[in-house]
């Protein structure tokens, strides 16, 4: 989930300091930046934001999603709701049963309350409870072992890293996999992905497994944006700041976690100055320091549980 990126962010920061001082098949093309086109949804700059990946029981019609959240905002008044939801694929297991049902009697429900539905997929970590694992598996062990790296972290064993280069047709296959949860996401409803994990140039190959160069990574990174506009959906790029400024024209707005927290928020400028929306969240930080800076940059910006799961509360939104 989330915090597999959160949990490889001292990896990520200290191979981006030197940066900031100074196969089989073709590989996969990259689809023309589709931003703004009247068949693809585009968020308001200013589009209230929930965040949740984890399901509450206690919402059984919705798979777990709690589609009638009203918080107060950390700027007072009223409770205030999201017109942006970022929700998995697939329902809760804890709810449903199973790990295969699509989240579509959420995305109704958000879509009946006039809000919008964010598809979360994790694009660059392979997951051993997602009902399309062994596919990779099988892949893996007919391909001279060379898909699936090391563990995404010792909180999340049961997820390994994906190599993205292309020497045996991982990216190729890889995008294949993806371009078919794409496909669920349209079937459930949704108006827009959200890839995760997206960064394994900046984690590294002491973390990841795999030599990723910057530039394999914005191949990859760009024909996934493909996949989601040639499907009629919109795109976020999540986190990846290092090339923000590169990936900005093919993606239609950001997500991003603590920025404030790791002084990096600037890096997102490409996106605001497109007019693009940021959605961001932070953990640990009190909303007080942030929301006043942050909101005067245009971002969406809310705290959620310090933990990192991501429940429908806590939500706090700055305003």
């Amino acid at each position: 989930m989330h915090l597999r990126t959160l949990l490889t962010r001292f990896a990520v920061v200290t191979a981006l300091i030197p940066a900031a001082a100074a196969g089989l098949g073709a590989p996969a093309q990259a689809a023309e930046p589709k931003a703004g086109s009247a068949a693809i949804w585009q968020p308001p700059m200013e589009s209230r934001w929930q965040y949740q990946l984890e399901g509450n029981p206690a919402f059984t019609e919705t798979g777990g999603i709690n589609v009638d959240i009203c918080e107060a905002p950390q700027s007072g008044g009223p409770c205030v709701r999201p017109t942006v939801f970022d929700i998995d694929l697939y329902a809760a297991e804890e709810v449903t049963g199973d790990n295969e049902t699509l989240n579509t009697a959420a995305v109704k429900a958000i879509h009946a309350r006039g809000a919008k539905a964010i598809c979360y997929i994790d694009a660059g970590s392979i997951e051993e409870f997602r009902p399309d694992y062994q596919d990779f598996v099988d892949w893996h062990d007919k391909n001279g072992k060379s898909l699936l790296g090391k563990p995404f972290s010792p909180e999340f064993p049961n997820e390994r890293w994906a190599n993205i280069n292309n020497d045996r047709g991982q990216r190729d296959f890889l995008l294949e996999k993806m371009a078919a949860r794409v496909d669920k996401c349209v079937q459930a409803g949704f108006d827009g992905v959200e890839f995760d994990v997206v960064h394994a140039h900046e984690a590294k190959k002491e973390t990841t497994g795999w030599d990723v160069s910057a530039a394999t990574q914005l191949t990859y990174n760009k024909a996934l944006a493909g996949l989601a506009h040639e499907r009629g959906l919109s795109v976020a790029l999540k986190n990846d700041l290092s090339q923000a400024e590169e990936l900005e024209p093919y993606f239609d707005y950001a997500v991003n976690e603590e920025c404030f927290e790791h002084e990096e928020c600037s890096e997102l400028d490409a996106f605001t100055k497109a007019g693009k929306a940021v959605f961001h969240v932070e953990y640990r930080t009190d909303p007080k320091q942030y929301c006043g800076a942050l909101t005067s940059m245009t971002f969406n910006s809310i705290k959620k549980n310090e933990d990192y799961s991501l429940y429908d509360r806590p939500y706090l939104p700055c305003k």
